[in-house]
């Protein structure tokens, strides 16, 4: 047998390995295995060809070894490894001048890998015993998904298989497809990854004529450890046989049967849970997404994506002529510095305010850094700018985009329809050319508050030195670059659908009688286009008429209804706004549109936003997902308050991340309630979130968190707090303690009610499950509806640390032990 000659050799086999990628190998190899028979010197030089093979294969360590997995690009390619596979990546590449399987199977099989410290009978350091059933929390692997070539059918039938001579072997298949399939082998077999079997087809072969005397050729793909008497080896096609009959009709027999024998749902049932919980999350981030383009050596912003939930950020920056200023915060300068930090997510805080001159609106920021490097206008700059209204304060997180990221096709393979080929299509040369320049993601999330902004103006300085401030302040351009402000499409965002009509309005305002008409409208709001340019500006209240429909109604008087102003067009002509009522109160509007919509659904036409650039939402939406670095949370309701049901992780772990992977607690599930204990959720998180809507903002929270990481055991090592608000001077105490020996990190979790689930964008995948799996459909529909609250957890130490009049000496120091741990494996 081909395993034990390689088993007999394996001191030779391990030797020979070290000299792959050498330009004398052949040489070398004869030399070492001169003494071997014939047919072992092949098996042994097959065994270095296998190993030789250039792959693509992806490789993911998250939740697989004990070390601190971070991503890691080699040829353009993501992977996720930690730095003992790093370096044993990297060594293995040197040998062997490409990423071949050699360089591959040595970095999944490293001494910290959990599958070998099992193999080995060693429990890793600080990995918690509680069963996988005890744990509540589902981790979710944001787009961790893969797209599947074609449909896989469970089909169980009798075949043989035949291996480097020997005689045929009994087995069974798993499941089927045209290119590929799953067999279960009794375990006393022992086949190889790479190695090439010949499989016949006996159970088929009983009822067809095939024409496969010499069976179908097959390459071992993986082999999965199921129990002591069997493995399931996963296969696939070598077409070495190039029988196209034979081709047709497995194709044929597959799309015929696979009601009856059902197909394979793992990778759409996977699919559908992640990008579930990614539709309601991505929405309700509180970060704005600005794109980092490079053209000419330059960086500079030139796309943003915007939610409800951030759009005030995009607002804030915006001056008198509609322009954004970002191109101007977010210069070149100050993208090259913090692209240079040495970590995958560079951090920084940005202070801003502004200043209005002639009715002109001028823009002065600073990030931490910089004030640290002018000490003699730090004072100036933090006494004079938080005494301004307009004063804020930034968490800026930098890290590398990929413009291929941008597409991520459905999980299922074009074979199913013209309808699904369509939706698998790349992102259109329109958004390609759009998005071709992108280096960088930054995410902008307003952090400070007015406890911080009262202690900045505590800093006395000169009035007589404001006119030095001129170094942070921004000019103005004749013609600035424009930045392209994308909203997240969300096709059920909107609590209620929109429909167009044009009908006649009067605006009545404590100034003016306005003229204009309705451009669309909903039960709750509508969008008026007026005859001249208004002046209005969000929050602000209008009475608003309705002469023509007052014509067709009674019962309502459709004259002065109060309607709130929630967004006005560049050309000032453009207002949406919703209707506004003391709570309790009805509304004349409602109640006259409810009745207007619902009596003539069938005559109106649904109105549908037609975006700029079609496609270029959903691209940067990809990119985005691809690229999380955040914690996300997922409260579920249970009962009369919530538990937290699932969190996110994405591509860059957050501290949080790094303190769950530190106890083995990143893998399928885990257990979040030494971080958000139960009596936060019950007595602080749950009485104020019980009552908030999907149309409220998120409400924030602040978490402190001190942390050992000298104990062993997860619920030893956190001393947890959590309060309603972002003042945490009643934390002094609990901070200043753990200021000595621990780790203290301050977070800010932000929480928003959920809405309805955006189905249309899982629409396709759950109609294939229903198809074939109802009852599995359901219970996923089941799973996401169950979802109530969104949380975005996100550390803001470094700042609030500040303000908190701490020994300043201890927090530099527990800084840097701090910055040591989470690197400790880099």
């Amino acid at each position: 047998m081909a395993d034990d000659v390689l088993l007999k050799h394996e001191a030779l086999v391990n030797e020979l390995k070290q000299y792959l990628g050498n330009a004398k190998f052949d040489l070398i190899f004869k030399s070492k295995t001169a003494e071997l028979t014939k047919p072992e010197q092949f098996l042994i030089k097959m065994e270095m060809s296998r190993l030789s093979q250039p792959i693509d294969r992806f490789i993911d360590l998250r939740g697989l070894v004990t070390g601190q997995v971070k991503p890691y690009e080699y040829k353009g390619k993501q992977h996720f490894m930690d730095d003992t596979a790093i370096e044993v990546f990297e060594a293995a590449i040197k040998q062997h001048k490409d990423y071949t399987l050699a360089v591959y199977e040595a970095v999944m099989n490293t001494e910290n890998n959990y599958r070998v410290l099992q193999q080995q009978s060693i429990t890793p350091k600080k990995v918690e015993a509680k069963p996988q059933h005890e744990l509540t929390t589902n981790v979710i692997k944001f787009a961790a998904y893969e797209n599947r070539s074609e449909e896989r059918m469970n089909y169980s039938i009798k075949i043989t298989i035949e291996y480097d001579g020997q005689a045929k072997i009994d087995a069974s298949t798993s499941d089927i497809s045209l290119s590929g399939c799953k067999i279960k082998l009794a375990s006393r077999y022992n086949l190889k990854k790479g190695q090439l079997i010949n499989m016949h087809l006996v159970g088929l072969e009983q009822d067809f004529q095939l024409g496969l005397k010499s069976g179908v050729k097959y390459e071992v793909v993986a082999i999965e450890n199921t129990s002591e008497e069997f493995n399931h080896i996963r296969l696939k096609r070598t077409f070495e046989e190039n029988n196209s009959a034979f081709d047709r009709f497995l194709e044929s027999f597959i799309h015929g049967n696979k009601r009856r024998y059902k197909v394979n749902l793992d990778n759409t049932l996977d699919a559908v849970v992640s990008k579930g919980y990614e539709q309601y999350y991505i929405p309700r981030v509180n970060s704005l997404y600005v794109f980092i383009s490079q053209q000419n050596g330059v960086y500079y912003p030139s796309l943003s994506l915007t939610t409800e939930n951030s759009l005030f950020i995009q607002r804030y920056f915006t001056d008198e002529r509609k322009k954004s200023c970002l191109y101007n915060v977010l210069n070149h300068k100050r993208i090259r510095t913090l692209a240079l930090k040495p970590v995958a997510v560079k951090e920084e805080y940005l202070y801003t305010f502004t200043h209005v001159s002639a009715g002109k609106i001028y823009y002065y920021s600073a990030t931490r850094s910089e004030l640290e490097q002018q000490t003699q206008l730090k004072t100036l700059f933090f006494g004079f700018g938080s005494r301004r209204d307009s004063w804020r304060c930034f968490k800026l997180q930098l890290m590398p985009s990929h413009t291929e990221d941008a597409y991520i096709p459905l999980s299922l393979p074009n074979s199913l329809g013209k309808d699904i080929e369509k939706l698998n299509k790349p992102p259109s040369p329109r958004v390609e050319g759009a998005i071709k320049d992108v280096k960088y993601l930054m995410l902008l999330t307003q952090v400070g508050n007015e406890h911080e902004q009262q202690h900045y103006q505590q800093y006395e300085f000169d009035k007589a030195l404001a006119n030095k401030l001129k170094y942070f302040g921004h000019s103005k351009h004749a013609s600035p670059p424009e930045l392209n402000t994308v909203p997240l499409e969300y096709v059920n965002l909107r609590s209620n659908k929109r429909y167009l009509y044009k009908t006649n309005v009067v605006i009545n305002t404590r100034d003016a009688v306005l003229h204009g008409y309705t451009r669309d409208f909903s039960i709750f709001g509508l969008q008026l286009e007026c005859n001249q340019e208004v002046d209005f500006k969000k929050g602000d209240i209008v009475s608003l008429s309705f002469p023509d429909l007052q014509k067709i109604t009674k019962n309502y008087s459709l004259n002065l209804i109060q309607y709130e102003v929630m967004a006005v067009s560049k050309s000032l002509t453009t207002i949406n706004l919703k209707a506004h009522a003391d709570k309790g109160s009805s509304h004349t509007g409602v109640d006259f549109f409810t009745l207007l919509i619902n009596s003539n659904k069938q005559k109106l036409k649904v109105a549908e936003e037609s975006p700029k650039v079609p496609g270029l939402s959903t691209a940067l939406r990809n990119m985005v997902t691809k690229t999380l670095c955040q914690f996300p949370i997922y409260l579920h309701k249970s009962m009369a308050h919530f538990e937290i049901g699932a969190m996110g992780f994405g591509l860059y772990p957050s501290p949080l991340h790094v303190i769950l992977q530190n106890f083995a607690l990143l893998n399928a599930k885990t257990d979040l309630s030494n971080i958000i204990t139960k009596a936060h959720i019950i007595e602080v998180i749950t009485p104020n979130i019980k009552d908030r809507t999907r149309q409220d903002p998120p409400l924030e929270f602040s978490l402190v968190i001190n942390f050992d990481p000298k104990k062993e055991n997860i619920a030893d090592a956190i001393t947890s707090q959590c309060v309603l608000g972002t003042d945490c001077s009643e934390f002094k105490q609990q901070v200043s303690k753990g200021l000595k020996s621990e780790l203290v990190f301050i977070m800010r979790l932000y929480i928003s009610r959920t809405g309805r689930l955006d189905t249309d964008y899982l629409a396709n995948e759950l109609k294939y499950v229903s198809q074939y799996a109802i009852h599995k459909a359901k219970d996923l529909e089941d799973a996401l509806w169950s979802v109530s609250g969104v949380g975005d957890i996100i550390d803001v130490s470094d700042e609030a640390l500040e303000h908190l009049a701490l020994n300043q000496q201890q927090v530099e120091q527990m800084s840097r032990r701090k910055l040591i741990w989470l690197n400790r494996l880099r």
